[in-house]
Protein backbone atom coordinates (compact mmCIF):
# COMPACT_ATOMS: atom_id res chain seq x y z
CA UNK A 1 0.00 0.00 0.00
CA UNK A 2 2.81 2.32 1.19
CA UNK A 3 4.56 1.91 -2.50
CA UNK A 4 0.83 2.56 -4.19
CA UNK A 5 0.59 5.74 -1.79
CA UNK A 6 4.39 6.56 -3.14
CA UNK A 7 3.61 6.04 -6.71
CA UNK A 8 0.35 8.20 -7.10
CA UNK A 9 2.06 11.11 -5.50
CA UNK A 10 4.71 11.08 -7.81
CA UNK A 11 2.66 10.60 -11.05
CA UNK A 12 0.58 13.31 -9.60
CA UNK A 13 3.44 15.67 -9.09
CA UNK A 14 5.22 15.01 -12.23
CA UNK A 15 1.47 15.89 -13.85
CA UNK A 16 1.57 19.04 -12.02
CA UNK A 17 4.99 20.01 -13.06
CA UNK A 18 4.15 18.69 -16.80
CA UNK A 19 1.45 21.08 -16.62
CA UNK A 20 3.11 24.14 -15.24
CA UNK A 21 5.80 23.69 -18.26
CA UNK A 22 3.02 23.77 -20.78
CA UNK A 23 1.42 26.67 -19.19
CA UNK A 24 4.77 28.76 -18.87
CA UNK A 25 5.06 28.30 -22.56
CA UNK A 26 1.74 29.70 -23.28
CA UNK A 27 2.41 32.46 -20.92
CA UNK A 28 5.98 32.78 -22.99
CA UNK A 29 4.90 32.51 -26.49
CA UNK A 30 1.35 33.92 -27.12
CA UNK A 31 -0.46 33.96 -30.82
CA UNK A 32 1.02 37.14 -32.48
CA UNK A 33 -2.21 39.34 -33.65
CA UNK A 34 -1.44 42.20 -36.57
CA UNK A 35 -3.94 44.42 -35.09
CA UNK A 36 -3.15 47.94 -35.00
CA UNK A 37 -0.87 50.90 -36.72
CA UNK A 38 2.10 50.98 -38.16
CA UNK A 39 4.57 53.64 -39.85
CA UNK A 40 7.79 52.57 -42.23
CA UNK A 41 10.31 53.39 -44.57
CA UNK A 42 10.15 51.88 -48.23
CA UNK A 43 12.32 51.98 -51.59
CA UNK A 44 12.01 49.95 -54.59
CA UNK A 45 12.63 50.38 -57.95
CA UNK A 46 10.09 51.00 -60.96
CA UNK A 47 9.31 50.52 -64.64
CA UNK A 48 6.58 50.78 -67.33
CA UNK A 49 5.57 52.59 -70.38
CA UNK A 50 4.20 56.02 -71.13
CA UNK A 51 3.17 57.46 -74.19
CA UNK A 52 3.08 61.23 -75.17
CA UNK A 53 0.38 61.97 -78.31
CA UNK A 54 -0.28 64.88 -80.41
CA UNK A 55 -3.92 65.78 -80.20
CA UNK A 56 -5.64 65.75 -83.42
CA UNK A 57 -2.78 65.03 -85.12
CA UNK A 58 0.12 61.97 -86.28
CA UNK A 59 2.80 62.95 -83.81
CA UNK A 60 3.62 60.29 -80.33
CA UNK A 61 6.86 59.41 -78.61
CA UNK A 62 6.76 56.18 -76.83
CA UNK A 63 8.84 56.82 -73.66
CA UNK A 64 10.05 53.45 -71.33
CA UNK A 65 10.73 55.34 -67.66
CA UNK A 66 12.90 53.60 -65.18
CA UNK A 67 14.19 54.85 -61.83
CA UNK A 68 14.51 54.20 -58.04
CA UNK A 69 11.97 55.33 -55.60
CA UNK A 70 12.00 56.11 -51.96
CA UNK A 71 9.88 57.34 -49.24
CA UNK A 72 7.19 56.41 -46.29
CA UNK A 73 4.25 54.59 -45.48
CA UNK A 74 1.68 54.34 -42.61
CA UNK A 75 -1.39 52.37 -42.38
CA UNK A 76 -3.91 50.38 -39.55
CA UNK A 77 -4.94 46.84 -39.96
CA UNK A 78 -7.26 45.35 -37.82
CA UNK A 79 -7.07 41.27 -37.42
CA UNK A 80 -10.72 39.89 -37.25
CA UNK A 81 -11.71 36.62 -34.60
CA UNK A 82 -10.36 34.68 -38.19
CA UNK A 83 -7.42 34.96 -40.02
CA UNK A 84 -8.36 37.72 -41.74
CA UNK A 85 -6.85 41.08 -41.78
CA UNK A 86 -8.10 43.90 -43.21
CA UNK A 87 -6.41 47.64 -43.50
CA UNK A 88 -5.91 50.63 -44.44
CA UNK A 89 -2.67 52.62 -45.82
CA UNK A 90 -1.51 55.70 -47.21
CA UNK A 91 2.34 56.35 -48.68
CA UNK A 92 4.31 58.88 -50.30
CA UNK A 93 7.37 58.17 -51.97
CA UNK A 94 10.19 60.56 -54.33
CA UNK A 95 10.78 58.78 -57.39
CA UNK A 96 13.53 59.47 -60.00
CA UNK A 97 11.39 57.79 -62.98
CA UNK A 98 12.26 58.86 -66.49
CA UNK A 99 12.90 57.70 -69.92
CA UNK A 100 13.34 59.24 -73.28
CA UNK A 101 11.89 58.80 -76.94
CA UNK A 102 11.91 59.68 -80.26
CA UNK A 103 9.63 62.30 -81.93
CA UNK A 104 7.74 60.88 -84.31
CA UNK A 105 5.44 63.63 -86.54
CA UNK A 106 3.76 60.62 -87.99
CA UNK A 107 4.50 56.42 -87.99
CA UNK A 108 7.30 55.87 -89.61
CA UNK A 109 8.51 59.59 -89.86
CA UNK A 110 10.97 60.40 -87.44
CA UNK A 111 11.50 64.52 -86.19
CA UNK A 112 15.44 64.09 -87.14
CA UNK A 113 16.98 64.42 -83.38
CA UNK A 114 13.74 65.59 -81.51
CA UNK A 115 13.99 63.71 -78.11
CA UNK A 116 10.86 63.94 -75.51
CA UNK A 117 11.53 62.61 -71.89
CA UNK A 118 8.58 61.81 -69.64
CA UNK A 119 9.52 62.42 -65.90
CA UNK A 120 7.93 60.80 -62.62
CA UNK A 121 8.98 63.34 -59.61
CA UNK A 122 6.95 61.78 -56.92
CA UNK A 123 3.41 59.43 -56.20
CA UNK A 124 1.29 58.35 -53.48
CA UNK A 125 -1.60 56.15 -53.14
CA UNK A 126 -4.43 56.03 -50.44
CA UNK A 127 -5.21 52.30 -50.47
CA UNK A 128 -7.13 49.34 -48.81
CA UNK A 129 -5.76 45.90 -47.67
CA UNK A 130 -6.91 42.41 -47.54
CA UNK A 131 -4.71 39.96 -46.08
CA UNK A 132 -4.67 36.07 -44.41
CA UNK A 133 -2.54 35.67 -41.74
CA UNK A 134 -0.62 32.89 -41.13
CA UNK A 135 0.75 33.64 -37.68
CA UNK A 136 3.67 36.20 -38.40
CA UNK A 137 3.19 36.00 -42.10
CA UNK A 138 0.59 38.24 -43.90
CA UNK A 139 0.16 37.95 -47.58
CA UNK A 140 -2.10 40.17 -48.88
CA UNK A 141 -3.64 42.29 -51.83
CA UNK A 142 -3.97 46.35 -51.82
CA UNK A 143 -5.33 48.52 -53.97
CA UNK A 144 -6.76 52.23 -54.48
CA UNK A 145 -6.32 55.75 -55.41
CA UNK A 146 -2.74 56.72 -57.03
CA UNK A 147 -1.46 60.28 -57.44
CA UNK A 148 1.69 61.18 -59.49
CA UNK A 149 3.76 64.39 -60.56
CA UNK A 150 4.54 63.90 -63.89
CA UNK A 151 6.63 66.53 -66.12
CA UNK A 152 7.22 66.45 -70.21
CA UNK A 153 10.06 67.99 -71.66
CA UNK A 154 12.27 68.26 -75.05
CA UNK A 155 15.53 69.26 -76.66
CA UNK A 156 13.68 70.84 -78.89
CA UNK A 157 13.57 74.45 -77.14
CA UNK A 158 9.76 74.03 -76.24
CA UNK A 159 8.73 74.97 -72.47
CA UNK A 160 8.36 72.08 -70.11
CA UNK A 161 4.94 71.18 -69.00
CA UNK A 162 3.46 69.01 -66.74
CA UNK A 163 0.23 68.10 -63.90
CA UNK A 164 -0.76 66.14 -60.61
CA UNK A 165 -2.33 62.78 -62.28
CA UNK A 166 -4.80 60.90 -60.61
CA UNK A 167 -5.13 57.37 -61.66
CA UNK A 168 -5.69 53.70 -59.80
CA UNK A 169 -3.24 51.25 -58.21
CA UNK A 170 -3.62 47.42 -57.34
CA UNK A 171 -0.43 45.29 -55.89
CA UNK A 172 0.30 41.84 -53.67
CA UNK A 173 2.70 41.99 -51.18
CA UNK A 174 4.01 40.05 -47.76
CA UNK A 175 3.97 41.30 -44.86
CA UNK A 176 6.61 39.57 -42.12
CA UNK A 177 6.41 40.30 -38.18
CA UNK A 178 10.44 39.86 -37.19
CA UNK A 179 9.35 40.83 -34.07
CA UNK A 180 5.73 42.20 -32.34
CA UNK A 181 6.80 45.93 -33.01
CA UNK A 182 8.95 45.33 -36.14
CA UNK A 183 7.61 44.56 -39.44
CA UNK A 184 9.48 43.65 -42.99
CA UNK A 185 7.63 43.83 -46.21
CA UNK A 186 8.70 42.89 -49.83
CA UNK A 187 5.58 44.22 -52.75
CA UNK A 188 4.51 44.55 -56.25
CA UNK A 189 2.30 47.27 -57.47
CA UNK A 190 1.09 48.21 -61.06
CA UNK A 191 -0.43 51.63 -61.48
CA UNK A 192 -2.12 53.70 -64.18
CA UNK A 193 -1.56 56.94 -63.44
CA UNK A 194 -4.16 58.07 -65.68
CA UNK A 195 -4.28 60.19 -68.89
CA UNK A 196 -4.11 64.19 -69.20
CA UNK A 197 -4.65 66.56 -71.81
CA UNK A 198 -2.62 70.00 -72.56
CA UNK A 199 -3.43 72.18 -74.78
CA UNK A 200 -0.92 74.55 -73.98
CA UNK A 201 2.26 74.60 -74.81
CA UNK A 202 1.98 71.39 -76.28
CA UNK A 203 -1.47 70.08 -77.93
CA UNK A 204 -0.19 67.14 -76.80
CA UNK A 205 -2.01 63.48 -74.70
CA UNK A 206 -0.14 62.20 -71.61
CA UNK A 207 0.05 59.16 -69.98
CA UNK A 208 1.69 56.35 -67.92
CA UNK A 209 1.43 53.10 -66.34
CA UNK A 210 4.10 51.40 -64.30
CA UNK A 211 5.47 48.33 -62.33
CA UNK A 212 7.47 48.42 -58.81
CA UNK A 213 8.78 46.29 -56.44
CA UNK A 214 8.70 47.79 -53.13
CA UNK A 215 10.77 46.88 -49.78
CA UNK A 216 9.73 48.32 -46.49
CA UNK A 217 10.38 47.85 -42.76
CA UNK A 218 7.71 49.68 -40.20
CA UNK A 219 6.88 49.66 -36.64
CA UNK A 220 3.85 48.65 -35.19
CA UNK A 221 2.38 50.33 -32.35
Amino acid sequence: MKKLLLGLSLSLLASSAFAADVQEVVDVAPVFSWTGGYIGLQAGYAWGDGNIDQIGGPGFVETDPDGFLGGVYAGYNYQMSSNIVIGAELDFVYAGVDGSGQIFTAPGVPFPGAIATEELNWSGAARLRLGYAVDRFLPYIAGGVAFGDIDISSNTGAPSFGDTFTGWTIGVGLDYAMTDNLLLRAEYRYTDFGSESFAVPANADVDLKTNEVRFGIAYKF
